[in-house]
């Protein structure tokens, strides 16, 4: 078992019984408490209804007692740019409450630094030299025997969850709270034997400068949210932390600590998970002494309901993978029951006025990693966007008499079941793995794009996601969950189970490697398919081409304007751009694993197949010419400028012509995207190196050239050729000046450029030609490209 520091190991053992007090006045001998009413729990609240102030009453036992303390936003803004939704966790964090004469202090601790030695002067010693922090400080309102009253309610219509720097941040405007339209909302303030929860409306008055704002308050200059704040009784000791591997599929919960021996590590790593123990630990499968349960959002409408139970159950199976019995449930949360009570895992469906990210966040015991409390927050409008693709891919909207768009409606509901085991699986503990895709769809962790196939030359959707829990998933139950008996050394078995499942062939790239589309990992990539990134793409742009060939009135319901065919082509005429990014990753791409010596295999770094990246680097640039992205006029025809009473949005096309569509704009930003990042200072720089290791490899100046060759040296006339060779020019001498380009890179892209001199002179007959060799004269005298333009950004994609 690892060692912990003392009072460090604990847990909550929740009791999911509602319990509920009333407020009621108190008629005793005390002054203070006349016309107050008093709740009794954990800590007990006293509320003056005259003053609307809210009061904490505290045993003189509590004081210096620690406690969990979370803030959370009940009630958001609704706007996924802002980021400040419905449900919102803030930071867990570690606190007790000090007396200083007549002040009262709360006193966040700091858990990052620890000294776990039995030697109380060492443990002091680290605890002298890091700073904690007093987030609030209270004047004592009355004292009577053992009991301390501290008046709440300032603190409680704080800005503790950072609303207004937010607010400021994203551009929406200076605001700040005004206590005046502010108040205690009685209906969520409550306290219970384990946790005490307090709730208040804050108004945030201020100057709107947003549009964001604008368009999701009524009265941009008056923004009223709901904060909440929990305390939390202090797990008891018999939680036992599991050790983190980085193949371990987890996330990592860790702190240094200062007592370890010279020659061990002094980062203590631990993976974050709910306490889970088996009835008997000898059984091959056997009931949980607690199981797991999730509640959903009563509010969620069917037939989404339906599908977001089935999909978070698919845990289920993982956990009877690891040996349990029924130890993973999901039920609707009871009539009066808080979603922000700690004694409730939720899946909680939040509405916001355009589509964005779902999460699944923890309050965790920021000493152990101990999971008190899952708390998942879905976007009712992702259900929507996948209907959406769904139509655009197949245009069913052919006869309004008979029109059948169930398989279209089966894909979104299927996508959402996926979507509830996703962020689940992150409120058990689980991070991404987006090299699930190469294995055979092996895990609901990562992002998955519909699988979308053409069989007999019609659109099939049938195998757009995978129904139920993967492979992958079910290891990294049994490693974070798997109640191993006292017979078994459980350190050894959880090594084992990673050696077996590395020799299975399972790859594991969660974030860092996988999100960045210049990172060198040539696996694990967001949003995409197969095993074989070339292949899937060669794949899948036939299917594009299929469904963009029979675009038109069919994909339009009766009664829309024709205008809003525009919105349900952009996500089939960019729906390549996903599996762009797993083949750029092959270009100067580096195979490896997360390895640890002497427990599994070694990390075998070896860069990519030398004719996989050839192949990448011809598809990448194909897919950026006019010939790929030019639409047919059958679709141009069909799109007027926005019908009166609509209006272009986000999820619209760029355009340089106002309100007409614009497919040479759309097919710029497409282009220039991929451009970028096909020509990311990185990826050129490992270039670089991979070819001085192996000539095969593309070099940084073949990569030019062939930029060159197929997108700038153009004597063509086409509008959308001409718009492409300046994208490709733009993004070319945007690298150039790029501080973090390696110098033989930049020599090499200096000699594609002489190169082209070359070309213009030669071409110099045509006006354009004259006009780039004047510039790019001036270029090599002053290192501006006065040419440059400034690329369409692609309306959103993720997520999908």
């Amino acid at each position: 078992m690892v060692k912990l520091a003392p009072l460090r190991i604990f847990i909550l053992m929740l009791v999911f019984v509602p319990f509920t007090q009333t407020f009621a006045n108190n008629q005793g001998n005390d002054d203070f408490l006349q016309d107050k009413s008093v709740q009794n729990g954990l800590l007990d609240i006293v509320y003056d209804k005259n003053q609307d102030k809210v009061f904490l009453r505290l045993k003189s036992t509590q004081i210096e007692q620690l406690f969990i303390f979370k803030s959370s936003l009940p009630q958001g803004i609704g706007s996924n740019d802002i980021g400040l939704d419905r449900g919102q966790l803030a930071d867990t964090r570690l606190v007790k409450f000090q007396r200083f004469g007549n002040k009262i202090l709360l006193k966040q601790l700091n858990t990052k630094y620890r000294a776990t030695s039995d030697n109380i002067a060492e443990r002091k010693s680290v605890d002298e030299a890091f700073a904690d922090s007093v987030i609030a400080g209270f004047e004592l309102a009355h004292e009577e025997e053992d009991k301390l009253y501290i008046d709440y309610t300032n603190f409680l219509q704080t800005d503790i969850h950072g609303i207004g720097e937010r607010l400021s941040r994203s551009g929406q405007g200076g605001y700040s709270i005004d206590k005046g339209r502010s108040g205690v909302y009685l209906a969520k303030t409550k306290t219970f034997e384990k946790n005490t929860e307090l709730e208040s409306l804050i108004t945030f008055a201020g100057s709107p400068k947003g549009q964001y704002i604008r368009d999701v308050s009524p009265d941009a200059k008056s923004v009223t949210v709901h904060l909440h704040h929990s305390f939390i009784q202090l797990p008891d000791s018999d939680y036992r932390p599991r050790s983190f591997h980085p193949y371990s599929g987890f996330w990592k919960h860790s702190y240094i600590d200062y007592s370890v021996p010279i020659d061990e590590a002094m980062e203590q790593k631990f993976i974050p998970r709910h306490r889970l123990a088996k009835q008997d630990p000898n059984a091959a499968i056997s009931e949980a002494v607690e199981p797991i349960v999730y509640y959903l959002d009563p509010g969620i409408p069917e037939p989404v309901m339906s599908a977001l139970k089935e999909g978070a159950l698919w845990w289920d199976q993982a956990f009877e993978a690891a040996g349990y019995k029924n130890a993973f449930q999901v039920k609707v949360l009871p009539e009066g029951a808080d979603p922000m009570d700690v004694r409730y895992n939720v899946i909680q469906w939040v509405h916001r006025a355009t589509r964005g990210w779902s999460y699944g966040s923890s309050v965790i015991d920021p000493r152990t990693g101990e999971i008190i409390k899952g708390h998942v927050t879905l976007g009712s409008l992702r259900v929507r966007q996948d209907f959406l693709i769904a139509n655009a891919f197949t245009s069913p909207f052919v006869d309004s008499e008979t029109e059948d768009t169930q398989a279209q409606m089966q894909l979104a509901l299927n996508r959402i079941r996926q979507l509830s085991a996703h962020e689940v699986g992150h409120t058990i503990g689980i991070a991404h793995n987006f090299a699930a895709s190469e294995n055979n769809r092996a895990s609901v962790m990562d992002y998955p794009h519909p699988y979308i196939s053409l069989e007999a030359g019609k659109i099939n959707l049938a195998e757009a996601y995978d129904l139920g829990i993967g492979e992958w998933d079910k290891y990294v139950v049994k490693y974070g969950y798997q109640d191993y008996p006292d017979s078994i050394d459980e350190q050894n078995a959880l090594m084992e189970l990673v050696e077996q499942t590395q020799a299975a062939g399972f790859l594991y790239k969660s974030d860092p490697d996988a999100r960045i589309t210049k990172r060198a990992s040539a696996d694990g990539h967001l949003w995409d398919n197969g095993s074989k990134p070339v292949t899937e793409f060669e794949r899948f742009i036939k299917v594009r081409a299929h469904a963009l060939n029979k675009f038109g009135e069919n994909s339009l319901p009766k009664n829309s304007n024709y205008s809003d065919l525009e919105r349900r082509l952009v996500p089939l005429y960019y729906s390549h751009r996903y599996q762009l990014d797993a083949l750029v990753k092959q270009v100067s791409g580096l195979h490896y694993q997360y390895s640890v010596k002497g427990i599994g295999q070694a990390p075998n770094v070896i860069a990519v197949d030398a004719d996989i990246q050839q192949q990448a680097l011809k598809l990448l640039v194909s897919s950026a010419s006019a010939e790929f992205l030019t639409l047919s006029n059958d679709i141009l025809k069909l799109i007027p400028p926005k019908a009166y009473g609509s209006t272009r949005t986000r999820e619209s096309m760029p355009s340089r012509m106002d309100t007409a569509f614009d497919p040479i704009t759309a097919a710029e930003s497409i282009s220039g995207y991929t451009l970028n990042i096909l020509l990311q200072s990185e990826r050129l720089n490992r270039l670089a190196f991979q070819h001085s290791q192996n000539s095969d490899i593309p070099s940084v100046k073949q990569v030019s050239n062939h930029i060159f060759s197929e997108l700038i040296e153009t004597n063509s006339i086409s509008p959308l050729e001409q718009r492409i060779q300046k994208v490709a020019l733009s993004v070319f001498f945007d690298v150039l000046s790029d501080e973090e380009l390696s110098a033989e890179a930049k020599m090499s892209m200096y000699e594609v450029l002489i190169d082209f001199e070359k070309w213009l002179q030669k071409n110099s007959k045509r006006t354009r030609n004259k006009v780039m060799l004047k510039h790019l004269k001036q270029y090599w005298a002053t290192g501006i490209w006065a040419l440059n333009i400034n690329i369409k950004p692609l309306p959103p994609g993720s997520p999908i």
